[in-house]
């Protein structure tokens, strides 16, 4: 039973139903529009991970503000995409330039 099936009112569901309820209309709503699910999308290429921003990158690879701001300009810049303000790292690819200068294979 879905919510716009449903005769009993909103407040007389219990947590559980509602959740369920608001679920199945999402995905409905989801598959008329063309769209996938936040699931579904994630799962597309889990070998590609990202990281955002400079604190991306600071908790990615452990390091100050200071020294995050200095890698992104220096060895990490072939994996750092930046559009005005927003910053995109590749993880793997930052990994294995980080990798490469701290002199690991």
């Amino acid at each position: 039973m879905s919510i716009t099936e449903s005769t009993r009112p909103l407040y007389a569901l219990s947590e559980g139903e509602f959740f369920t309820s608001l679920e199945q209309f999402l995905d409905e709503a989801l598959a008329k529009s063309g769209r996938s699910t936040s699931a579904e999308s994630q799962n597309a290429d889990p070998s590609r991970r990202f990281v955002y921003g400079l604190i991306g990158i600071e908790k990615a690879l452990g390091v100050s503000h200071k020294t995050a701001q200095k890698l992104k300009d220096g060895i990490l810049a072939p994996a750092v995409k930046q559009r005005g303000r927003k910053i995109v790292t590749d993880l793997e690819l930052a990994l294995k330039l980080f990798d490469e200068k701290n002199g690991r294979k």
